[in-house]
């Protein structure tokens, strides 16, 4: 037996649609038991251990009403998979559900408003990454003056780590020669030049992944240029929640708290949402395309690379979602799959 009605449908602004509901009062009552024993499970009530109260004493104790209310969610709860996959409908966080007719005898009618993953036309996407791979690069180099600065910038942080006092003021004649003895100090050297040219390795290094990364930002500005797509608020929201929580985090491992920081720049949290709002929305576009690129070109993260790196976020962060850490980090991995994929365009 079908699961519900749909009385109406209709679209919202930012890719929000709103689909109204009808459970008939039959299936409804299906679910009275269901509510029965949850209400029964949380209830207190002076005589009886709680899950073991009679129907009749719990019905007077919390009232008809009541458990009407814990069906309908009860039969919302069990309809909403049904709904959301014969409308065919991906939706974007958690919908929002609101009741507009619940009474003895009756029907129940409902309302679902959600967010929904909206069409993305894509490009000639490889085209695009084709153009943009064949235009020259920069050539990186490593200057000796570039080393000298990082040798310098050693010398002093082992300085500052050896002071007897903190905040000690570093004078020239304070620094330790660049010798053997020095650079053994700091690692599995042979000689000072071996460690010189360690140093001008991880500079390049250091330098080439920038290049690529500012490559793909170029890349994929080039891509979302060519797409026209409306973000769906929830998606927007969501990037905005990141940005505070890695803000927030930025600011605690300098040893601040974030409302002294918003006092200190005369800002509030809404108004730092407000300028960050256009970036969320620009991430949120870029992961909407990502996504369709990776569905069509049937990319995916690898099963065993996604389980690692969720292992080790829990391993670090304790109180970490697992549903959530393994959500982000597929999101992260099939992303790099994605950018990939594109460099590889000739």
């Amino acid at each position: 037996m079908k699961k519900y009605t749909l009385i109406g449908e209709k679209n919202l602004p930012e890719s929000e649609l709103e689909i109204e509901v009808e459970i008939s009062y039959e299936i409804l009552a299906k679910h009275r038991a269901q509510a029965i024993k949850k209400i029964s499970n949380t209830a207190s009530i002076p005589g009886f251990r709680t899950g073991h109260v009679p129907e009749n004493i719990l019905v007077s104790k919390v009232g008809e009403l009541a458990i009407l209310e814990e069906a309908a969610h009860e039969a919302i709860e069990s309809a909403l998979p049904e709904i959301l996959t014969e409308r065919k409908i991906s939706i974007l966080g958690e919908p929002n559900i609101s009741i507009t007719k619940l009474a003895p005898q009756n029907p129940l009618v409902f309302k679902i408003s959600f967010s929904i993953v909206p069409e993305v036309k894509l490009p000639d996407y490889k085209k695009i990454a084709s153009k943009e791979n064949s235009k020259k690069s920069e050539e990186i180099s490593v200057t000796e003056k570039e080393v000298d600065e990082f040798v310098e910038n050693i010398r002093k942080g082992f300085v500052k780590s050896t002071a007897p006092k903190p905040g000690e003021e570093i004078q020239e004649k304070d620094l330790p020669e660049v010798n053997l003895e020095f650079v053994k100090k700091l690692g599995d050297f042979k000689t000072v030049e071996d460690f010189r040219s360690k140093i001008r390795e991880n500079l390049h290094l250091e330098k080439t992944g920038k290049a690529r990364e500012k490559k793909r930002l170029v890349t994929a500005e080039a891509v979302l240029n060519e797409v026209e797509v409306n973000v769906p608020k929830a998606l927007i929201e969501s990037e905005i929640a990141k940005m505070l929580a890695r803000f927030h985090d930025d600011i605690t491992r300098m040893g601040m708290k974030m409302e002294d920081y918003l006092k200190h720049v005369k800002k509030s949290e809404d108004d730092m949402r407000k300028e960050w709002r256009p970036d969320a929305e620009k991430r949120g576009k870029l992961q909407l395309v990502w996504n369709a690129i990776a569905q069509q070109e049937k990319i995916f993260a690898l099963k065993e690379a996604v389980e690692e790196e969720v292992k080790h976020i829990l391993e670090h962060h304790k109180d970490a979602d697992p549903l959530r850490a393994n959500a982000y980090i597929t999101m992260m991995l099939t992303n790099e799959k994605v950018f990939e994929f594109l460099e590889s365009q000739k």
